[in-house]
């Protein structure tokens, strides 16, 4: 069925974001496309020569093909977490090195094609250069935790957990949406999306503002995803407008405040910075140490 596109320029263009505020502000281009996808193809041509060979040729490549499936998907897994973790300033190592183990994979499902002809040197070749380019086209995992530098440990862990938690209730969103059927609707969940993670990217920055966001990032976008699920599934069925226009109201509701909680925390941030210089300044003064400062 047909859909009626929403975007900036249409006369309902507000739902789709403001010049301000995009829907697509921030969001890049994903890695995880055309070679990881390519990884997912190349493995089906050893199904159909399997069935031309003897039964211990047959499962080899039974089992080359089920290898090589699991290293591309284990490649993709790395590449998604990999994107996430370079998009937030604060985050943990990824528990599992996925690309890494993505690559040995590789190596041992190339490795078991290679053994098929009955030399051992093919097999060692086939597994080294096929790890050895896996790991050039794709990289090796994040290998430790950053943003963490003269944070106490044990709050940056609190930053990252809390930040996890509230991107997982944004996916559920993101998700549950998508079953309503009406695109404004899903792009004025992206702009609220957005205005959410500007908040988890403030607290990134200053774990200090954790305390005074975190209720905004648990209980609130807790909220938040409990009513989009039911919004979802009510809509999808009724096609109410009354309770469109209440989601939408709660929307707008939630987006002003955390906005208004994320200008807040910038400028409390400041505060403390400008505070924190004429401290400095003072004390630079009375020990005579203070240069002159230049009227412009």
């Amino acid at each position: 069925m047909a859909q009626r596109f929403g975007g900036r320029h249409s006369p309902d263009g507000p739902a789709g974001g403001t010049a301000e505020n995009p829907a697509w502000a921030g969001k890049t281009r994903t890695k995880a496309g055309g070679r990881v996808n390519a990884l997912f193809v190349a493995p089906f041509p050893l199904l159909p020569l399997a069935f031309f060979k003897e039964p211990v040729g047959l499962a080899i490549n039974l089992c080359a093909f089920g290898i090589l499936m699991l290293a591309a998907w284990l490649t993709r897994e790395g590449v998604i977490a990999h994107e996430a973790y370079d998009a937030r300033r604060v985050a943990r190592r990824p528990a599992i090195p996925r690309k890494v183990f993505g690559a040995v994979a590789t190596g041992l499902g190339l490795g078991l094609v290679g053994a098929q002809g009955g030399s051992l040197v093919a097999p060692v070749i086939f597994a080294v250069l096929g790890a050895g380019l896996h790991l050039m086209s794709f990289g090796a995992d994040p290998l430790r935790s950053k943003g963490a530098e003269g944070v106490d440990a044990h709050q940056a862990s609190r930053v990252a957990r809390v930040v996890d938690e509230a991107e997982q209730h944004l996916a559920t969103m993101k998700d549950a949406i998508r079953r309503a059927g009406d695109r404004p609707v899903e792009a004025r969940v992206d702009a609220f999306i957005q205005t959410a993670r500007t908040m988890c990217r403030t607290v990134e920055e200053d774990p200090r503002d954790l305390t005074a966001a975190r209720k905004f990032l648990g209980v609130y976008l807790l909220g938040a995803r409990d009513a989009t699920v039911k919004f979802a599934d009510i809509y999808a069925r009724s096609r109410d407008a009354r309770v469109r226009e209440d989601y939408i109201a709660l929307l707008d509701d939630l987006e002003q405040g955390f906005a208004a909680r994320t200008q807040k925390l910038l400028l409390e941030d400041r505060s403390d910075l400008d505070v924190e210089i004429e401290v400095l300044r003072d004390r630079l003064a009375r020990e005579g140490l203070a240069r002159s400062r230049v009227k412009e």
